[in-house]
């Protein structure tokens, strides 16, 4: 089966043009949740507009809902935002947040729900459990390779789309807070100021590793995978995506129809395949950054993929031959594709004889429809011929059809005015339309107006239960005789592979052994195999005295609730329960409690229900996760876990924590969180645990903030603390 081309949309103009160049489908935002807010989306009117205008035209629209939903948003917006576009025949919805899954489940159980890539799925545990959870579709992570979808593909039935063109975030998707801590501008609500874009003097050991002062360490080239299509098809793709909402239309027509071109080429003739070099320097011309990648489907990671000298950046311009070039070219498409209809072709038959009605039948795929109409006569003078009858009908206009065939039987002395066939040809189309857009057409279900988490309620903390995670032994033994931290994560990395249950075995004794409690704190990412070495051991560790794992990813859930130890499950913040319907999701899965949203402020986080949560309160923050290895694009890798240190045009200084087992960088925010002196609101918000995040402390600096936070929050005495910090998103929040 052929895979379906699908195209962005970031303006009703564009879906035209996308539609007129041969996409399949095309995603498009509406007015509100979605994660390009500052695209030319359109207004109800227009959506609903759009909805029939692509129905007619045989395609389907797919409506991006893809941010993280407030509370209020969940309680009193989003099912009435959607209402109207079900009922018209919205053909499916893309979500990020899994409150907006489990309400749609609800709401809407017959709207197919495709999964964005900003879930991060990466790999079968997931994508199954999502698959038993109703839903169509699944977004992958765009930094799995052709095997790894594969995987999935065996081991799923769901529909797997990926992204085939164009714009590489350079953390997973979903996983950035840097365009929020830094700027205020989140890109889980669509806003994100592409700080990836950035230069960066990149460090190590306080020596320049990078070739500038001014390196794009984290800019990627755009993707390009016209030359990888057999393949990607190959692995159980089942639609294809083009990027680019925030682009022109003119760049959504000239890519959609070289990928529409090679699509259907390879399908004629698969054992030929080839790409000619003229397409490829069009798409070049359209837009580049530095030339271009093939994603990550066929590499892990590596220099290639990135733009680290990006001229058009540091210059503000790219050479005046390539504007030429691309000037002419997005002029040739304006003038192809602007200002046109899509039309469908249909067939039409029409009888006409004197003292009889006139018969006029229309054919579009599986729709016939059949109109009369008194007033044919017989002709005084000169009577109706064949071909002005055909000229006549064929003038459709600005309506969805045009005419591929007709055919006309007749009499010899026939006429009608053309007024009458004009009338006769309206009529009809319009009948035709009506009877194609009323199989889409829906009746929304009866709402049941309680929510289920409406009786649930906050109350302020009586008993403060301060816990902690670390990374580093040294961290560890910071912690292990102070009795008032009552529960240890332990970072996975920690460990090695070789002798990882030994390992964690002795921390778990170490710190049970002194009262507190022990959680394995498992990796950020996980992929294929990543947790294989750990598998084994799962309910081993239980039994030695494990509490439970602190979880990260859909994966690392999914793989714990495969093995029965859903109950053991504590979701860290990365799992977005930014509302009381995502938590649900989870704790209706079996999860024993969540950790509160690192991008909502003190008055949101009180909308939510908090009584089953956890807070951060200390912490350098992760701001991206990536598959790229900013030392490894520098230098080589290392082979072992290492630090690096990035630093901006402000002299602010992020480490990046190079996990090498696993093969991911976070990069960590240059000032930690630091919520001493908040002490009475966040008891106000009814969390029942308070966690210190250590990251990149050493265990002097571990010791101090334990003790001034057990000063204020365990005991209320006043403390002094002087350093720079960041209340986060605790007072600010975010748009």
């Amino acid at each position: 089966m052929k895979p379906e081309l699908l195209a962005p949309a970031g303006s009703y103009e564009a879906l035209r043009t996308a539609l007129l160049a041969g996409a399949d489908a095309v995603y498009i935002g509406g007015s509100k949740f979605g994660a390009r807010a500052f695209a030319d989306n359109p207004d109800e009117d227009e959506l609903l507009s759009a909805i029939d205008e692509v129905h007619l035209y045989g395609k389907k629209l797919y409506l991006t809902v893809n941010t993280l939903l407030k509370q209020n948003e969940m309680d009193h917006e989003l099912y009435s935002y959607l209402k109207p576009y079900y009922e018209h025949g919205l053909d499916a919805v893309i979500v990020q947040d899994y409150g907006v899954l489990y309400q749609i489940r609800r709401w809407f159980p017959d709207l197919p729900i495709h999964c964005s890539t900003q879930m991060t799925i990466t790999g079968p545990d997931g994508a199954k459990m999502l698959e038993n959870l109703g839903v169509k579709r699944i977004v992958t992570a765009r930094e799995l390779s052709l095997c790894e979808i594969r995987k999935i593909r065996d081991c799923t039935d769901v529909d797997i789309e990926c992204f085939i063109h164009g714009a590489l975030c350079y953390c997973y998707s979903g996983q950035c807070l840097f365009s929020s801590l830094i700027g205020g501008r989140s890109g889980n609500r669509g806003r994100c100021a592409q700080p990836c874009r950035q230069p960066y003097q990149v460090s190590e050991n306080g020596s320049l590793i990078s070739n500038s002062h001014h390196s794009y360490a984290l800019n990627t080239k755009d993707m390009c995978t016209i030359e990888l299509l057999p393949e990607i098809i190959k692995a159980g793709v089942t639609s294809l995506k083009i990027e680019g909402r925030m682009k022109k239309p003119e760049y959504t027509a000239g890519v959609v129809q070289i990928y529409r071109k090679y699509l259907d080429l390879y399908f004629e003739d698969p054992d030929h395949y080839r790409v000619d070099p003229c397409d490829l320097k069009m798409l070049s011309d359209l837009f580049n950054r530095d030339g271009f990648n093939k994603s990550y489907y066929l590499e892990r990671n590596g220099r290639d993929m990135m733009a680290l000298r990006n001229r058009k950046i540091e210059t503000g311009r790219e050479k005046s031959q390539n504007n030429s070039d691309r000037e002419k070219l997005y002029g040739k498409l304006h003038e192809r594709y602007n200002n046109k209809n899509p039309q469908r072709k249909i067939k039409g038959s029409l009888t006409l004889y004197s003292g009889a009605p006139a018969i006029l039948t229309l054919y579009a795929d599986n729709y016939v429809i059949t109109l009369e109409k008194e007033g044919v006569q017989t002709a005084i003078k000169q009577p109706l011929t064949e071909s002005r009858v055909i000229k006549q009908l064929k003038k459709t206009g600005k309506t969805p059809f045009i005419f591929e065939d007709i055919d006309v039987f007749m009499g010899e002395q026939v006429f009608v005015p053309i007024q009458f066939l004009n009338e006769l040809k309206r009529d009809a189309l319009d009948k035709l339309k009506q009877e194609m857009l009323k199989t889409y057409y829906r009746s929304c279900p009866v709402l049941d107006s309680e929510e289920e988490w409406s009786h649930l309620s906050n109350s302020k903390t009586k008993d403060m239960i301060l816990t902690a995670s670390v990374e580093k032994s040294d961290q560890l033994k910071a912690l292990t005789d102070v009795d008032e931290i009552t529960a240890i994560y332990l970072g996975y990395q920690m460990f090695s592979i070789q002798s990882f249950y030994p390992q964690v075995q002795n921390c778990i004794d170490l710190v049970t052994s002194k009262g507190k409690k022990a959680y394995l704190a498992l990796p950020h990412i996980v992929r294929a195999d990543d947790l294989s070495y750990i598998e084994p051991y799962l309910e081993k560790l239980i039994a030695g005295g494990l509490s439970g794992f602190l979880v990260r990813n859909l994966e690392s859930f999914s793989l714990l609730k495969r093995h029965h130890l859903e109950s053991f499950v504590i979701l860290d913040h990365s799992l977005y329960t930014f509302n009381s319907a995502a938590q649900l999701f989870f704790n209706s899965r079996g999860a024993c409690r969540d950790t509160a949203p690192l991008e909502l402020n003190d008055h949101e986080l009180k909308e939510r229900f908090n009584t089953n949560s956890e807070m951060i309160i200390y912490g350098y923050l992760p701001m991206m996760i990536s598959a790229q290895c900013v030392r490894k694009n520098y230098l080589s890798c290392s082979k072992s876990n290492n630090t690096i240190e990035l630093t901006d045009r402000r002299n602010k200084k992020f480490a990046v924590q190079c996990y090498c087992n696993l093969c991911y960088n976070v990069i960590y925010n240059s000032v930690p969180l630091f919520l001493l002196k908040d002490f009475e609101e966040v008891k106000k918000l009814g969390m029942k645990s308070l966690r210190l995040s250590f990251t990149t402390e050493s265990r002097k600096e571990t010791e101090e903030t334990v003790g001034l936070y057990i000063d204020r929050y365990l005991y209320g005495r006043s403390t002094n603390f002087t350093g720079e910090y960041t209340k986060g998103h605790f007072k600010r929040g975010i748009e």
